[in-house]
């Protein structure tokens, strides 16, 4: 055992022993790194990642295409960085698809807000619901504004009809930082609230997430 296979072994014995507890940023990420890099001192390059990216956070968002830059990133270790943070937002959309009715503003803003942390371009999502709130099916309905000349209404009104939807959430984000709806957005949302209607089935709102932040149009009167 050469001098870093004992430096690996301690670091996984201190994980193993308190979890990260005590672990700074860059040793966490040093960690991680040992499973797409089995052999030699990864610690210069936990550095260089935190270095390039600000945090052990900016590191885990970063686009693949980015992380390869960076001397000493292959294909291998940027899918594993990147791979991380979506199991693990998979498994947080899951428990609060399982364990919450989407019933409320307060919910459904939990529920889009984790929904779009890892998308870095605007997106547009569609929520189905039965009468109680419960999520039957969430869509992505593909990138680009909710106000785009080219938003699916056909879809939109399909999958509904597919679900058995009592009604439906159309969500999309903002990623200039700033969650105030457009005309156009406003123009987007009663063309889909009509197709709906003519099936039956109620657009209980159209959320704009924004950052840290989002806006409900129904509860900002917007949505008649």
């Amino acid at each position: 055992m050469n001098v870093h296979d004992g430096h690996r072994e301690r670091m996984r014995r201190r994980f193993l022993e308190n979890d990260l507890n005590g672990f700074a940023g860059h040793e966490a990420l040093e960690l991680l790194l040992y499973y797409a890099i089995p052999r030699g001192d990864v610690n210069p390059l936990a550095h260089a990642l935190m270095d390039r990216f600000g945090s052990l956070s900016g590191v885990l968002s970063a686009p693949a295409e980015l992380l390869t830059q960076v001397e000493g990133v292959g294909e291998r270790t940027a899918m594993l960085l990147r791979l991380v943070p979506q199991i693990a937002r998979k498994a947080r959309l899951a428990e609060l698809e399982q364990e919450l009715a989407l019933n409320t503003r307060e919910r459904v803003g939990d529920y889009l807000l984790e929904l779009f942390s890892q998308e870095r371009n605007e997106a547009v999502y569609q929520l189905c619901l039965d009468g109680k709130g419960k999520l039957l099916a969430c869509r992505r309905l593909g990138e680009g504004s909710a106000s785009a000349v080219n938003l699916d209404i056909r879809k939109i009104v399909q999958n509904a009809i597919a679900f058995c939807a009592s009604s439906v959430i159309l969500a999309h984000n903002h990623p200039s930082g700033v969650a105030l709806p457009s005309q156009e957005d406003h123009a987007a949302t009663l063309r889909v609230k009509a197709a709906l209607e003519a099936v039956d089935v109620r657009l209980e709102d159209h959320v704009v997430v924004a950052d840290h932040d989002f806006i409900s149009f129904s509860q900002s009167g917007f949505l008649p």
